[in-house]
């Protein structure tokens, strides 16, 4: 593959035409594309499996007695988390009180955390209750907390299908883990 430098085409081993497009290549995200992680029949499930690492390999961002929050590993927007019951449970309404009053505390708690590391502008907070419904998980819950900005939903998501992350993940769980405690 050969690169150009901006204005110029690019062209992979002289096959096709060359053209003024620049190229982004997010070579990442054909993982999520292909289902990597995924769990499959017989599989571990990923949320029962990311607590037991450390936060650092799990992405882990805070622990809770009932629920953690950790990065989403292929986010919409940097800072984009998840706060996970531990429980492996499918559906909000198979949570037990004592979960669902510490999701919402995580959730708060994130919001603040978030808004202290990078200063988001809003937030999309949600859970997508089945397959149907869009989760890739849909066999553990989980609940999005995605920080949004003005202009972030700009001609690379919508044409390109791709997100420009200026992050990497761990610089950024590291920033929220930090912001996370000092934050009241």
């Amino acid at each position: 593959m050969t690169g150009a430098g901006p204005g110029e085409a690019y062209r992979q081993d002289g096959v096709g035409e060359p053209d003024a497009f620049e190229r982004l290549w997010s070579p990442h995200r054909m993982a999520y594309i292909q289902g990597e992680g995924k769990p499959s029949d017989g599989a571990e499930c990923p949320f029962c499996r990311m607590p037991q690492l450390s936060d650092e390999a799990g992405l882990v961002v805070a622990r809770g007695e009932r629920v953690y929050a950790v990065l989403n590993l292929y986010p919409y927007n940097p800072g984009h988390l998840m706060v996970v019951p531990y429980r492996h449970v499918p559906d909000y309404t198979d949570l037990q009180p004592a979960e669902s009053t510490e999701l919402a505390a995580f959730t708060q708690q994130a919001l603040r955390a978030v808004r202290r590391t990078s200063g988001p502008q809003g937030f999309n907070i949600g859970m997508n209750l089945g397959a149907v419904a869009g989760a890739g998980i849909a066999e553990h819950l989980h609940q999005h907390v995605v920080p949004r900005w003005g202009g972030d939903t700009n001609f690379m998501p919508v044409v390109g299908h791709t997100k420009v992350l200026p992050q990497l993940l761990a610089d950024t769980r590291a920033l929220l883990a930090e912001h996370w405690r000092d934050t009241p």
